[in-house]
Formats: C-alpha cells, sequence, structure tokens
C-alpha cells in the first residue's frame, strides 16, 4: 500500500517574525547607537536621488513608493514587533545577535524601551508621490520624534533605500517611454489614446521576485494602462487604495507552447484555433515559432477574410531578431524624406526580411491614411514586439516607421526586464543621508564632503523644497523654520499613523500635471 507523506512547512508564510522589523537593517547599523555623542537627541535624514549616472535619458526622477513602504515596512513588518510580548521580542533579538555579533553583543535595553513606547516614534515627511523632482533635490525627510530614539531613522535607512529605488527608478523610465511616444505620435499623426497600451508591461518573469515585479510594475502603469504583471493590480490596491479607475489591463494571448504544440505543418491549424476560442476583441498570437515571415506571407493571407470579417483585431508578435528589423525591415535606402525610403530600389523585388513585418502586414491587410499623411494598417491586425526592446531601439523603431511614411502607434512595445530590472540604486544615484542632528539641546549641522568623491558631497542641516523662479523644485539647505513651513516636502506618516494617504489615481493626476507643466516651461 502506498501512503503520501504530508507536505512540510517551513516556517508560518503567511505574517513576518517578531523581530523582522528589528532584522530589516544592514548589520553594521546594530552598533551605531552606542557611538553616536552621549547626549544626541534627534537626527535627520533625506532620500535623494542624486544624479542620472546610469539613466542619462532622465530629466528628472518620479518620487515613487514612499507610501507602499510605510504601510509594508513601518506598519506591517512592525505590527508583529509590538503584538508580542516585551521579553518575547527582547530574547529573540539577543538570540539572534549573540551569534551574529559573538562578544560584542550590544544588548536589548533600546528594543525594550521601543516595545514599552509602542509604536515607531517617527515624523516621515515627503514630496506629492508622482512629482517630478530635479537630481540633487531630496524627495523624502525622516526624524524621530522622541529623544530616547535618535537611532531610528538612520537604522530604517537600509529597508527605506532597497524599498524605494526600484518603483521610483521604473516610473522615471516609464515616463521617458512616454515622452517619446507622445512625441512621435504627435509628429506622424498617431492615435494618442493608443499610447496608454503602447508600452506594455512584460517584465515579469525577469525581476528579482514577485515584490519586486509588483512595485516595478506599478511605477510602469503611471504613465500606462498596459500590462501582464498581475501582481501589481494587488500592490496598488493594497498600499494605494481608493477611486482608482482604470488601473490596468491585457489581452487574451499566446505563447510558444501553444503555437507549436501542433508542430510546423499544424500552424495554421493553429491560427485557427485561437480565432475560434476569441471570435471578437483583441487577441495577440506570437508567430515565430518556425517562420515568422513565412507566417505573414503564407498563413495569414489563408486567413485574410476570417480577419477582416471579425469584429476585433488581431495582433501579430515576433519575439526574436532585431526588433528594428524585424519591424521595419533591412533596407534603409533614402534621403531623409519618406517618399525616397526606396529609392533605386524595386519594392517587388525586396525579400520579405526587407520589407519588414510592417510592409508585409500592409500588403495582405491594407491601410488608411491619417490627416498628417502617415499610413494606419487596416484596423483588424495589429503588430506587438515584446523582446529586448530598448529605449534606443523604441527610438530606432519609430525614426524608420515615420521614414517609411508609417504613424508610430502601428507598433506596441513590450517592456521587459532588461528595461525594469536592470537597474541598480546608481541608476539614479539615490542614497540616504543625515544632515542634521540636536545633541544636548544644540543644533548640529551634519555633511558629508569627501575630498575623492565630490559627487557624494552630501546636503548640510533641515532642509526644504520650494519652486524656483523658473518653476522647477529647489533644495533650501540650512533652511529656517520659515522655510520648513513652506516646503513643499510635508509631513505624510507620524508617530504610526498616516497624514492624507493618497490613492493610485492621486499618483498619477500628479505625474500629468507635472509632465504637463514640464512641458510647458520646455515650450516657453
Amino acid at each position: 500500500m502506498t501512503t503520501t507523506a504530508a507536505p512540510t512547512r517551513l516556517g508560518t508564510p503567511t505574517a513576518p517574525t517578531k523581530i523582522a522589523g528589528l532584522l530589516a537593517v544592514d548589520g553594521y547599523k546594530q552598533s551605531h547607537r552606542t557611538v553616536y555623542p552621549k547626549g544626541t537627541e534627534q537626527i535627520l535624514i533625506n532620500w535623494t536621488n542624486r544624479s542620472n549616472k546610469l539613466l542619462p535619458e532622465a530629466s528628472h526622477a518620479v518620487h515613487f513608493g514612499l507610501q507602499a513602504f510605510l504601510q509594508n515596512y513601518l506598519i506591517e513588518t512592525w505590527a508583529p514587533f509590538f503584538a508580542a510580548t516585551e521579553d518575547e521580542v527582547a530574547d529573540e533579538f539577543e538570540r539572534v545577535l549573540l551569534s551574529y555579533f559573538g562578544p560584542n553583543n550590544i544588548g536589548s535595553d533600546h528594543v525594550r524601551a521601543l516595545h514599552r513606547l509602542g509604536y515607531l516614534p517617527l515624523l516621515v515627511k515627503g514630496v506629492p508621490e508622482g512629482t517630478l523632482v530635479p537630481f540633487g533635490v531630496p524627495t523624502i525627510l525622516i526624524e524621530n520624534t522622541h529623544p530616547d530614539f535618535f537611532w531610528l531613522p538612520n537604522y530604517i535607512e537600509t529597508a527605506l533605500s532597497a524599498s524605494i529605488w526600484h518603483p521610483s527608478t521604473s516610473a522615471t523610465i516609464a515616463t521617458i517611454y512616454r515622452d517619446l511616444m507622445e512625441g512621435w505620435a504627435e509628429k506622424t499623426g498617431g492615435d494618442t489614446a493608443a499610447i496608454d497600451f503602447q508600452a506594455h508591461d512584460f517584465s515579469m518573469r525577469g525581476q528579482t521576485s514577485l515584490e519586486s515585479s509588483a512595485a516595478s510594475g506599478a511605477g510602469h502603469l503611471l504613465s500606462f494602462l498596459g500590462t501582464d504583471t498581475m501582481p501589481t493590480l494587488d500592490f496598488i490596491d493594497r498600499y494605494y487604495p481608493g477611486e482608482n479607475g482604470w488601473v490596468g489591463a491585457s489581452v487574451p494571448a499566446t505563447e510558444h507552447s501553444v503555437m507549436c504544440i501542433r508542430g510546423e505543418q499544424g500552424e495554421l491549424e493553429t491560427f485557427n484555433a485561437v480565432l475560434d476560442a476569441f471570435p471578437t476583441g483583441i487577441v495577440s498570437a506570437v508567430a515565430d515559432g518556425y517562420d515568422f515571415f513565412g507566417v505573414l506571407t503564407n498563413i495569414l493571407p489563408q486567413l485574410k477574410d476570417r480577419i477582416l470579417d471579425r469584429d476585433g483585431k488581431l495582433v501579430i508578435r515576433p519575439d526574436s531578431g532585431d526588433p528594428v528589423d524585424i519591424i521595419t525591415g533591412t533596407i534603409r535606402v533614402n534621403d531623409g524624406t519618406r517618399d525616397s525610403y526606396y529609392r533605386g530600389k524595386d519594392e517587388g523585388t525586396l525579400a520579405p526580411e526587407e520589407l519588414g513585418a510592417i510592409e508585409l502586414l500592409d500588403q495582405v491587410f491594407g491601410h488608411t491614411v491619417n490627416d498628417k499623411g502617415y499610413k494606419v494598417l487596416n484596423e483588424h491586425i495589429g503588430l506587438i514586439y515584446g523582446d529586448s526592446i530598448t529605449l534606443d531601439r523604441a527610438q530606432r523603431i519609430f525614426e524608420r516607421l515615420a521614414e517609411k511614411g508609417w504613424a508610430s502607434t502601428n507598433v506596441v512595445l513590450g517592456i521587459g526586464s532588461f528595461t525594469y530590472q536592470y537597474r541598480t540604486r546608481d541608476s539614479l544615484a539615490s542614497a540616504v543621508k543625515a544632515t542634521w542632528a540636536q545633541v544636548d539641546g544644540q543644533p548640529v549641522d551634519i555633511q558629508k564632503d569627501p575630498k575623492t568623491g565630490a559627487s557624494k558631497k552630501s546636503a548640510k542641516g533641515r532642509l526644504a523644497v520650494v519652486t524656483g523662479a523658473d518653476g522647477e523644485l529647489e533644495l533650501i539647505q540650512q533652511a529656517s523654520p520659515a522655510d520648513e513651513e513652506r516646503s513643499l516636502i510635508q509631513p505624510v506618516w507620524k508617530d504610526g499613523e498616516f497624514i492624507n494617504p493618497v490613492s493610485f489615481a492621486d499618483v498619477r493626476n500628479t505625474l500629468r500635471d507635472q509632465r504637463a507643466a514640464r512641458a510647458d516651461r520646455t515650450d516657453r
């Protein structure tokens, strides 16, 4: 007789441990409290995106992810700490640190004191989420509200940094794609409503975790609606609840296992099965399982009448090769005008790969011409490329489409993990630094100014952010109380409670207004 063993559970996956908040730090943070000057009562830290050294296309950084960090880390991760008994958390903390530091164990008196207080005594300020912030201008300020816990602001630095940089960086990248797509749509008469879905988030499988895919995906959705990263929907509901309207969407689509299961000889049957399954609406089919150009020149012509009679659109997806060449072809013979793209060439003699997907779809399904004289594919057929897209490739795709007389919005681009995950905290040179303290009742300005790294010079003193004469945000260092009062960095969380939490729609609206204001400044 065969028996099935009961599954083994490794811990309790439903909630953080009692000291998860205390351990969500770089190890060296545990020892800092003991070496600050005696009499230290308060410390102010700031989060700043310092430069675009690894993302040169960015002109501003999008401030995003703070509210999610506050709810996830300062509330949810710390909740078991305050729910347990004082002895439970202190004993567990000492057990871990005895193993970690050995004889240099720092004790647990400060942990016991924090537990007895019953909340995290912190004031968190930020510019409105969705704000476009010039590099070098801080977006977050944090300080303690109780003198016994001066060690807390810098203690939470690691968790803040690990939580904020990725969604903020992804949101920044998404705005660059949005600007690029809007610019080309304006130039070529593209359908501006289509831009909401022209950049589609395909990055989930290449992210470092489900959590990182959700946070990054939310940054993408600040600028677009198209996404296949479904954990993002839960992330937004959980951390940015409210009347958010249409958050994100996708369409039914196939993968290679679907398209290849009948083999190459059964590919026509598979396309028919896809159309049978989805007789109306948009459906996308990957088409490079075997011979992509063969699909365009052989299979689709056999399906032409069925596709044109259908109430919806079939979107064709190539998924290999150089996306610029696959979409627009390998031949570029022109003198800079649309009409001369093939000058000196007979289109009838060009091979499919020389023409490219856009021209081959046109040969089967035809096009219309928009008000600016650019071609638009028949509404029943579409094209999406979702592999190896970069900002540079997107720019070259739109350039070549325009040269060939096509509106930019004929093509949807799937934006993957190379764009959204192949990044680091250094992409925007993001960092947390302390700038001010109070010791024995006296203010102390703090500034890092290394001779070996001028770019790492930090701000100094109390900080404020205001709007300058040119409409851009400016940092005021060694700010006065009056400066801080008028600062755009305002309280968002204090002593365990939110102050005026925002919805995802609020963040989107802020970013939209910010982009419009930036465009207005640029046009002047």
